[in-house]
């Protein structure tokens, strides 16, 4: 099926059909042994984020658990998009009951994006780098046929950004060419009927994102 999904998703447009990324395909004892060490790893990046000044310094002088790649994921948001990722975090951990001070149950709920959320399979998506934005670009077109596809099979996905700071860990299981660059994680399975998948985020309206016509002096 993975496989099925695959084809469906190279069905996208390209950038002169050079179709510039690679797709690594976790499952079983492979999945597992990235998920325990991303897990190990996020263990002592969330004891950082919490820590006391002396904490910090430690686990600073040892590098234990500070991402190993995209590091700018931990840059904050421009005052244009904060608003919006600042909204949907508040609704979404108060869907789950976190409250927004606990420190320690947020931690908790992001640790499971580390054990894919149940998921069997875990798809880690890389694009060349000689092509930028564009490689991005048409990895995003073939992950929106590949997620349509996996949906009209019944199955579940969840796009994960938060997989991509410890890029040698998923090296270390594969075979990655040195000229790609880790773009995201996608998880894939049946999803459960549990009160979280029932979440939905807010969408904008189209003119939030359409850029209005000069005027004529």
């Amino acid at each position: 099926m993975i496989e099925e999904l695959i084809a469906d998703s190279l069905t996208a447009p390209s950038w002169s059909n050079t179709r510039p990324f690679k797709v690594c395909v976790a499952t079983g004892e492979r999945k597992d042994r990235i998920s325990a060490e991303f897990s190990r790893r996020w263990s002592k990046l969330s004891k950082f984020r919490n820590g006391n000044i002396f904490t910090k310094i430690k686990l600073l002088l040892t590098g234990a658990g500070l991402p190993t790649s995209h590091r700018l994921m931990a840059r904050p948001y421009v005052p244009e998009l904060k608003p919006r990722a600042e909204r949907v975090g508040k609704e979404l951990y108060s869907w789950i009951g976190v409250a927004r001070g606990d420190r320690k149950a947020r931690d908790e709920q992001w640790a499971k994006n580390y054990e894919f959320f149940g998921a069997p399979v875990e798809l880690f998506i890389y694009i060349h780098k000689s092509l930028h934005i564009f490689a991005a670009n048409d990895a995003g077109l073939m992950l929106q046929n590949l997620i349509l596809s996996a949906h009209a099979r019944g199955l579940g996905t969840c796009l994960q950004g938060a997989v991509i700071i410890w890029d040698d860990v998923i090296r270390k299981e594969f075979d990655v060419p040195k000229d790609y660059k880790l773009l995201t994680g996608l998880a894939i399975g049946y999803p459960k009927d549990s009160h979280i998948n029932k979440f939905g985020a807010h969408r904008l309206s189209p003119s939030a994102v359409i850029i209005p016509p000069r005027v004529a002096d």
